[in-house]
C-alpha cells in the first residue's frame, strides 16, 4: 500500500465505473500520460488490487431475472462438510455468489432462476443431493434498489 496514491485511487474508480477505457481515455481522465497510466494499471492488476475484467450482463433480458436469496445451515460443522459444500456451489452456475455468514445460517448464496420452477427445480436436484446440507431458508428479490458492483474505499 505504500505506492498507491491519490492518481491510483483515480484510477480504480474510473476503472470501476467502466473498465472498458482505452488507456489514452484513462490518462485524461486522471490527468496524467498514457505511458504511467499504463504502468500504474499494471502495477495495480499485479498487486491484486485489479482481480479481473467482466462485462455486466442484464440478467431479466436473458431469461435469468429471477434472483433468490438462498441461506444454507449445514447439518454439522466440519472440514469435510464445508468442503463438501464448497465444492458443490461452485459447480454449480445459477449460483453467483456465497458467502459464509454468522448467524442462524451458515451461507447466503445469491441464485439466478428463470422463474419459480426452474429455482424449485435447483432446490430439489441441485441442492438437494448436497448431503452437507442441513437445512435452507430463500428469499424471493420483488425488486431491485440498489445493485452496484464498485468497492468504496
Amino acid at each position: 500500500m505504500e505506492d498507491f496514491d491519490i492518481i491510483d485511487r483515480n484510477i480504480l474508480n474510473e476503472l470501476q465505473n467502466n473498465s472498458h477505457l482505452t488507456t489514452k481515455e484513462l490518462a485524461a481522465k486522471v490527468n496524467l500520460s498514457p505511458t504511467p497510466v499504463f504502468e500504474r494499471v499494471k502495477r495495480l492488476e499485479k498487486d491484486g488490487f485489479i482481480k479481473r475484467y467482466i462485462a455486466l450482463l442484464d440478467a431479466e433480458k436473458l431469461g435469468n431475472g429471477f434472483i433468490v436469496f438462498c441461506f444454507v445451515r449445514l447439518k454439522q460443522h466440519s472440514k469435510a462438510n464445508g468442503m463438501n459444500f464448497a465444492n458443490a456451489i461452485a459447480a454449480m452456475p445459477e449460483v453467483t455468489e456465497c458467502y459464509n455468514i454468522s448467524g442462524d445460517y451458515d451461507f447466503m448464496m445469491k441464485v439466478y432462476a428463470k422463474d419459480m420452477r426452474h429455482y424449485q427445480d435447483f432446490v430439489l436436484n441441485k441442492l438437494g443431493s448436497v448431503d452437507s446440507i442441513g437445512a435452507l431458508h430463500s428469499q424471493f428479490v420483488m425488486g431491485e434498489m440498489k445493485n452496484t458492483h464498485t468497492v468504496p474505499f
